[in-house]
């Protein structure tokens, strides 16, 4: 029988919450328009960095 070895890295996920709050924090946001943050700041960040890559 093999056996299965499962590992988790949340690494990634911290660092990406802990610049959401910061990304809150920095334009004073209330609770609705940080909630809306959550969704939003994804996208620009990807949009930013697909930018950089290409050039």
């Amino acid at each position: 029988m093999e056996r299965i070895r499962i590992e988790q890295h949340g690494g990634a996920g911290l660092l990406w919450f802990a610049a959401w709050l910061f990304t809150i924090g920095l334009l004073h946001l209330g609770f609705a328009k940080g909630l809306l943050a959550i969704l939003v700041w994804p996208y620009y960040l990807g949009v930013m960095l697909s930018s950089l890559l290409q050039h």
